[in-house]
């Protein structure tokens, strides 16, 4: 079921809802710029087999409100909109699955939100902590001296999203979705295309949103609450990462009380049909326990 919830004065937020009904609730929240639809209908069904599931999109993505220009926020609003989401559907405790900015979004519902979450899972980020790395050698890495994001993305970051008609948009997509992917696993440049178009045909209009990059860092701090929650959290490691590579999963993993690290063979930072299976294994095996 689609519907569109308030979660501020003038902002409204696409919802979707599937899956078995009457399941323990599921909540999906995706990365910076990305619509609730970056997350494959594949995974989700599989998922929904499971759980009743719930993805949406941020505020200036997909159907969503965009309005960041008149009505600027920081990016620790963004976790208080999924409680909002959790209100709206009259949800009182879910699982939560966070990748990207979405996985950070996730710590601070561990960190502040608590009794919202029956568990957490953590896909493609960084730790919302200073405490350093530990690695298995006894070697301590602060987390600031982490290996960052890769050049040949960072490159590809760096050029203007300029609009030179639907097709060339559709080809910059891909580019970007084949330099998410990493290089352990083949590239499927039309199950990419057929993505972004329906990410398109869903937003209504092609424009790139930049409101997330532009958005307020502060205030994101959790290492204390992280340290010390009871939250169930499972951590995906993907060796093949180029935003958050390793080891900053097995931070992840140390910085968050009880996390348990799964690695899933080949991922990037991107959700290929490679991955659904194994990545889904993972999560409900951990939703099952949590």
């Amino acid at each position: 079921m689609e519907r569109m919830v308030d979660v501020a004065p003038g902002v409204r937020l696409w919802v979707e809802d599937r899956g078995a009904v009457g399941a323990p609730p599921l909540l999906m929240i995706m990365g910076a710029q990305a619509s609730g639809l970056g997350w494959p209908d594949e995974l989700i069904d599989t998922l929904g087999t499971h759980h009743h599931v719930i993805r949406y999109d941020h505020r200036d993505t997909g159907r969503s409100t965009w309005r960041f220009d008149e009505q600027p926020y920081p990016l620790t609003r963004l976790a208080e909109d999924a409680v909002t989401v959790l209100d709206r559907l009259g949800v009182e405790r879910a699982h939560v699955v966070g990748m990207s900015l979405g996985g950070m979004l996730t710590q601070l519902l561990v960190a502040d939100h608590p009794d919202r979450l029956r568990s957490a899972t953590l896909i493609g980020t960084a730790a919302l902590s200073t405490i350093p790395y530990v690695s298995p050698d006894g070697t301590r890495t602060p987390p600031e001296e982490l290996p960052g994001v890769a050049p040949h993305l960072l490159e590809l970051w760096s050029r203007p999203a300029e609009d030179q008609g639907p097709e060339a948009e559709l080809e910059r997509r891909v580019e970007h979705w084949q330099a998410l992917g990493g290089d352990q696993l083949p590239f499927d440049a039309a199950y990419a295309r057929a993505l972004e178009r329906k990410i398109i045909e869903h937003t209504g209009h092609r424009a790139t949103s930049t409101a997330h990059a532009r958005a307020d860092t502060s205030g994101m701090d959790r290492t204390e609450p992280l340290a010390r929650t009871d939250v169930p959290t499972l951590v995906i490691s993907a060796p093949a990462e180029p935003v958050a590579p390793p080891p900053h999963a097995h931070h992840l993993a140390q910085a968050i009380h009880g996390a348990r690290l799964v690695e899933i063979p080949g991922m990037g930072h991107a959700l290929p049909p490679q991955v659904h299976a194994p990545l889904a294994e993972a999560i409900l095996e951990h939703t099952a326990k949590g």
